[in-house]
């Protein structure tokens, strides 16, 4: 049982990166990911399909429910990669940086668009799409 399960956007080019570098550091296999558009998703019908397209949401190993960069936070740190995200957590800087992430959250597929040039994927392609 993974220490951690994420359900992200698959579709969203940004969010498929961070979740395939997020595995390749992932060595001892802790995360499990799971893409809220594929049929595995269908597995976890206590997760909202609209609210996890808005924010990150994960479940730990005593099914808590973890949401947006604590999502973020805690996945990195079992990467081994924790202290690269610890001060998106310290008291002052959370409050920014959560509502920022609000903010990326809502608008991924135009960043994405921007850093990539690509909007959408689609079976772990992603293609450009006006």
């Amino acid at each position: 049982m993974p220490n951690l399960t994420i359900f992200y956007d698959g579709t969203c080019p940004i969010c498929a990166r961070e979740m395939q570098a997020l595995k390749q550091h992932d060595k001892d296999n802790l995360i499990k990911l799971v893409d809220i558009y594929s049929d595995e998703f269908s597995l976890y019908p206590h997760i909202d399909a609209n609210k996890a397209s808005t924010i990150l949401h994960a479940l730990d190993q005593d099914q808590k429910l973890l949401l947006g960069l604590d999502v973020t936070h805690q996945a990195w740190q079992l990467a081994g990669k924790g202290w690269l995200y610890a001060p998106l957590r310290w008291p002052g800087i959370k409050l920014l940086a959560d509502w920022c992430y609000i903010k990326f959250a809502n608008n991924r597929y135009t960043i994405s668009k921007w850093l990539t040039g690509r909007r959408k994927c689609d079976n772990g392609q992603c293609f450009k799409k006006n």
